[in-house]
């Protein structure tokens, strides 16, 4: 069940980003070209820097749930059992307690935007291109807590998920040196 909903949703974020960059690439694609053109987009730096604040939460999020996010895996790894275990538990809480302010406050700002909208673009409401921030703390606390028990039990055997990538690139680059 939460391996099901993990691969959904690292599946819908991906895309989501896929979609979002391609999306950021086209507008900044197209302002180039108006500007060669003689003429500026209005509209193109508002749009382009929410796409962008977009990119990085939702990344963030999708970060989270492969915890590819900063870490402090090798000084975790050098406690004891019992003190690397405590300090998961309080890192985590941090980090959860964290999230859930960002999005208590995020939520707070969208109530006090009420009917702005962005001044390049009158008819977008500025709550819609805010709403990154609590949507986007949620799905990071949603993704951290998804990702928690496979990290619990990485921890707990004293294995690093950062060390497994770095091995894994090495010895990649170590065959395809060897191939030459």
């Amino acid at each position: 069940m939460i391996a099901t909903l993990r691969n959904a949703i690292e599946q819908i974020l991906e895309w989501f980003l896929i979609f979002l960059m391609v999306v950021l690439t086209v507008i900044v694609i197209v302002a180039v070209l108006f500007r060669i053109a003689g003429d500026s987009l209005s509209w193109y730096d508002e749009v382009a820097a929410v796409n962008l604040s977009w990119i990085t939460y939702y990344g963030a999020a999708l970060a989270a749930l492969k915890r590819a996010h900063i870490g402090f895996d090798t000084v975790l790894l050098a406690l004891p059992l019992g003190l690397r275990m405590l300090g998961l538990i309080v890192a985590e809480i941090a980090v959860i307690g964290f999230f859930v302010i960002m999005a208590y406050t995020g939520w707070t700002v969208l109530q006090v935007l009420g009917g702005d909208y962005l001044v390049s673009l009158t008819w977008v409401p500025v709550r819609f291109t805010q709403s990154v921030i609590p949507i986007g703390a949620v799905l990071f606390i949603l993704c951290e807590l998804l990702s928690l028990p496979e990290y619990w039990r990485m921890t707990a055997r004293g294995t690093s998920l950062e060390h497994a990538e770095i091995a894994e690139e090495v010895e990649s680059e170590l065959k395809k040196a060897g191939a030459r």
